[in-house]
């Protein structure tokens, strides 16, 4: 999961703890991302620091002590072992269980941005012909009438059916 975050984005570990894992989170990320002893503000701050510099930002964290900086990151994502007896200041709430699944959810949510955008072509179309027809007349209002909640099922099923296509394609 380490890996394939990193061919699209730069890791940060920033932690409270000691940096007792230090050497072992090396391997995985740049030493000079590692940043240890760090309170709830710092944490906060790092988080500002990055988006000053024009960064969009994703927190993880376990959401209880990192919850300014979840708020604060353009999306914060925690961690939990119950996801139902957990609400923190986040944008999403993974379970711990799933957490390895991180880079699927990611490449998942870019998907799902592409399938919105399609949408809106797809319902622009419809309207740009629609529109099109009634300004020429060539349109009857019951034809209207029918066309108009078959072009709203069309977006629902093109959604549905691309949202299941792409959930599956990232293995979730």
């Amino acid at each position: 999961m380490i890996r394939a975050l990193k061919e699209k984005a730069k890791l940060y570990v920033v932690s409270g703890d000691n940096d007792g894992e230090k050497e072992f989170l090396k391997q995985y990320v740049d030493e000079n991302s590692l940043v240890f002893h760090q309170q709830p503000a710092d944490k906060l701050n790092f988080i500002r620091q990055l988006q000053q510099q024009n960064n969009v930002v994703m927190m993880v964290g376990d959401g209880l002590n990192d919850a300014g900086a979840l708020k604060q990151a353009n999306v914060g994502i925690a961690i939990s072992d119950n996801v139902n007896n957990f609400s923190p200041a986040c944008d999403g709430i993974i379970e711990a269980s799933q957490f390895s699944k991180l880079s699927s959810l990611t490449d998942y949510c870019r998907s799902g941005v592409n399938i919105i955008k399609i949408s809106f072509v797809i319902s622009l179309l419809y309207n740009v012909i629609g529109i099109s027809l009634a300004v020429q007349g060539t349109m009857s209002p019951v034809m209207a009438a029918i066309l108009m909640p078959v072009s709203s099922t069309t977006i629902i099923v093109f959604t549905t059916l691309a949202s299941n296509i792409a959930g599956k394609r990232n293995g979730l």
